[in-house]
């Protein structure tokens, strides 16, 4: 395909085995992964595509309309039957690529741990989409860091229930757990009852997941456990807010066999920053845990610049050797999240207490601002039929 380091390739998929395979083929040829949402609209996923100028692109037919403007090269991840593909520029499909003999004369371009990896397209601090650039250094500190945190059995089952586009998703499923030599069993989207089968099917061990599905799991639990045998789960991974006392320790009434271990991290850390590895930790309750492995971290005042000590609230900064290179393209954005000593602003604000725990109570600039373009956007997420009910809460 003529793939070279520093090439940039697109990947428009819902989860599926297929995706580790794309992203760790890219990376091992020193071009970069870029990952998108599959509920984007093509608007957003053109945007995309203007700025990180991908040169070919994976998705599976049925999003093959969101490329539908794009002149991109496609590689197909299956060989169904295509439709609406007239104005699409497909090139060949994976299961074909993977029948082909790799080019003896080619030369590999020497890959560099400092080298590009990833462009993940995140909110960040400031609420306007940005490329969060990550290096293979990067890549490996934070496949260490799972590995450390875990210390896997080759035996562990784990359920993928979240989007292998996001940072949780990539790495905990695309890179961290596969270098475990555990097993991954992949959803292609998240269904209570899929989800639910498949632990009981191949005997899951552990169930990475978002706080919502944990509450809803508490909710459901008297007809959840007559349906289903969990009995093979050991440990719920929560990621993405703190749990509160109330969500704890109903899951741990419902689900006494089952332990929740909790993670904080950003795509600008590459998803690394904070865990609690424990029960007795994850009941410090609302605590995101504490602090990862070779990660610093200080509170700072944001008007003064002035770190802070124990129990004082102020901006969490983070630095080691999971911070991202900076954002893509935009120079301003990096200067103002990386200082010159390599702290990566987080926005959030938060305190850490006489035992070393972290606490987010708030956030230092709000993603959506009324009355700017951002606010806006909303709008249209509204429009999706499935919303039934949203609820937006904010300061004067």
């Amino acid at each position: 395909m003529g793939i070279r380091k520093g090439h940039v390739v697109l990947l428009l998929s819902p989860n599926s085995i297929y995706f580790p395979v794309v992203c760790l083929s890219v990376m091992s040829l020193g071009a970069i992964i870029t990952t998108t949402n599959p509920l984007n609209t093509a608007a957003e996923i053109g945007k995309q595509i203007s700025d990180s100028k991908p040169v070919l692109a994976f998705t599976i037919p049925q999003l093959l309309p969101k490329l539908a403007g794009s002149t991109i090269p496609i590689v197909l991840l299956d060989d169904h039957a295509i439709s609406n593909a007239s104005q699409a520029k497909i090139v060949t499909t994976l299961h074909q690529m993977m029948k082909t003999e790799p080019s003896g004369s080619r030369v590999r371009d020497r890959v560099n741990q400092d080298d590009t990896a990833t462009l993940l397209y995140s909110s960040g601090t400031t609420g306007a989409s940005k490329g969060v650039v990550s290096s293979h250094r990067n890549l490996i500190a934070m496949v260490q860091t799972v590995l450390n945190r875990f210390s896997l059995q080759e035996e562990e089952r784990f359920i993928c229930t979240v989007p292998m586009f996001h940072i949780y998703g990539l790495v905990a499923f695309a890179t961290g757990l596969l270098a475990s030599g555990s097993t991954v069993i992949v959803l292609s989207k998240f269904e209570m009852h899929d989800m639910l089968s498949t632990i009981e099917k191949y005997r899951a061990t552990y169930l990475p997941l978002v706080p919502p599905i944990l509450v809803a799991m508490v909710n459901a639990a008297d007809q959840i456990r007559k349906k289903y045998d969990l009995s093979s789960l050991h440990s719920a991974l929560s990621g993405g807010a703190p749990l509160s006392k109330e969500v704890i320790e109903g899951f741990l009434d419902k689900y006494p066999t089952v332990k929740i271990l909790q993670g904080y991290g950003l795509t600008e850390s590459t998803g690394i920053g904070a865990s609690t590895d424990s029960l007795e930790e994850s009941r410090k309750y609302g605590t995101a845990g504490m602090l990862s492995p070779s990660m610093e971290a200080k509170i700072v005042d944001p008007d003064s610049g002035k770190a802070l000590t124990v129990n004082q609230t102020g901006e969490l900064w983070l630095r080691g050797p999971s911070i991202m290179k900076g954002y893509f393209s935009n120079p301003e954005a990096t200067a103002s999240t990386l200082d010159s000593e390599g702290w990566l602003k987080t926005g959030d604000i938060c305190y850490i207490d006489d035992d070393g725990f972290i606490f987010v109570v708030d956030r230092l600039k709000e993603l959506i601002m009324p009355h700017t373009k951002e606010s806006g956007k909303w709008h249209s997420y509204l429009q999706y039929p499935r919303i039934h009910l949203a609820r937006f809460s904010g300061r004067i």
